[in-house]
C-alpha cells in the first residue's frame, strides 16, 4: 500500500445551518480528505496510470504542467511517489500556500507573472505557452491539463462514491467549472444512475464565459479560465450559475464559521450556486456539490486573513 492508495473514498456530510428551513437536503463531499487536500488527486493519479500504461510516460520521463496550484500539488505528489521529475508552470495569482506545498513535493516551479494578482485570460494562455515551450525537451511528458481526456476518468469513482453515499438519491449535483473533467466525470455516472439528475455548472459572474459573457479578471481560485474549456460540453450541463467572487469569498467564510468546513473559495461558490437550487427543488430533494479543496492552501490570502 502506497499513498496513493489513500486517493479517494472521502466522506459526505449534510450542510445544517448554512441552508434555509424548506429546501433541498444539500450534501458535500470533503474532497480535502485527499492526501494533498484537493480533488485533484484523483485527476492526477488517473491522466499518469494512463500514460505508463500506453507508454506516453516512461522511466526517466520529465512531467510537466501549467496549473494554478490544485493540479500541480497532486501532480508532484504522483510524481513524488513514481519517481518522476516534475516542472510545474504558476503564477503569483495563487496562494503563496500552494506554490510551496509543489514545491516541498519536489517541483520545480516556473513562475508566470499575473496582472495584480487576478486571473485572466492572458495569465492561463501566458502560462499555457510556456508549458508547451518546456514540453519540445526530450524525454517530457505533459499532462496538458485542459485538454486530457484521461482526467474525466479520474472522476468516474468520485461519482459512484457520491450515489452510494447519498443512499441513491442524487436530484441535483452543482460544481464549478475549471478544466470541465470533474463536472463531466461526475455527471456521466450520475445520468448511468439517473437519466433526470440535474447538472448544474458553475462559474465566476466576472468571467462568465459559459453563460455567453466576456471574459473578465475574478479572484475564485481553480475555475473560470476565461475562455471555453476544450474538455467543456455544453450538453453536460443543464444549467449554468455565475457566482460573483465576492459571494464565493462570503460563503466560504460563513462555511467555516457555521458549519465548521473549512474550504477554498471555488467551494463556497458551489454552495452558493447549490443553496438556489435546493431552494428551487425543495425538502423532498437532495442537493450534492463538493469541498474541493482545503482552507490551508488559502490561509495566507483575504478570503481568511482579516475575515
Amino acid at each position: 500500500m502506497t499513498i496513493l492508495d489513500a486517493i479517494g473514498n472521502t466522506s459526505i456530510v449534510r450542510l445544517s445551518r448554512v441552508p434555509p428551513a424548506g429546501g433541498a437536503r444539500l450534501l458535500a463531499k470533503l474532497e480535502w480528505e485527499n492526501p494533498t487536500g484537493s480533488m485533484k488527486d484523483r485527476m492526477a493519479l488517473a491522466v499518469i496510470t494512463r500514460a505508463e500504461a500506453d507508454g506516453r510516460l516512461k522511466p526517466g520521463d520529465t512531467i510537466v504542467e501549467y496549473t494554478g496550484g490544485s493540479t500541480g500539488t497532486s501532480l508532484a505528489l504522483v510524481a513524488a511517489a513514481r519517481g518522476y521529475p516534475i516542472r510545474i508552470v504558476t503564477s503569483d495569482a495563487f496562494s503563496r500556500e500552494k506554490r510551496d506545498h509543489m514545491a516541498a513535493l519536489g517541483a520545480e516551479l516556473i513562475l508566470v507573472p499575473s496582472e495584480g494578482g487576478l486571473t485572466t485570460r492572458k495569465l492561463i494562455l501566458d502560462m499555457i505557452e510556456t508549458a508547451r515551450g518546456l514540453a519540445r525537451a526530450p524525454n517530457t511528458f505533459w499532462t496538458d491539463q485542459l485538454n486530457n481526456t484521461d482526467a474525466i476518468a479520474g472522476y468516474h469513482a468520485l461519482g459512484e462514491e457520491i450515489w452510494t453515499q447519498s443512499g441513491g438519491r442524487v436530484d441535483a449535483f452543482v460544481h464549478g467549472v475549471g478544466t470541465a473533467a470533474s463536472l463531466t466525470g461526475v455527471a456521466e455516472v450520475l445520468r448511468r444512475h439517473n437519466p433526470d439528475v440535474r447538472i448544474v455548472a458553475v462559474e465566476p459572474a466576472e468571467s462568465a464565459v459559459l453563460g455567453g459573457s466576456a471574459p473578465g479578471p475574478h479572484k475564485i481560485e481553480g475555475v473560470g479560465i476565461g475562455y471555453l474549456p476544450p474538455l467543456w460540453k455544453p450538453a453536460v450541463a443543464d444549467d449554468i450559475v455565475a457566482v460573483p467572487t465576492a459571494d464565493a469569498k462570503e460563503m466560504t467564510r460563513r462555511l467555516a464559521k457555521e458549519e465548521a468546513l473549512f474550504a477554498g473559495t471555488s467551494s463556497g461558490a458551489n454552495v452558493v450556486a447549490a443553496l438556489g437550487l435546493a431552494a428551487e427543488l425543495g425538502p423532498e430533494a437532495t442537493v450534492v456539490t463538493l469541498m474541493c479543496d482545503s482552507g490551508l492552501k488559502y490561509v495566507s490570502t483575504d478570503v481568511y486573513r482579516g475575515a
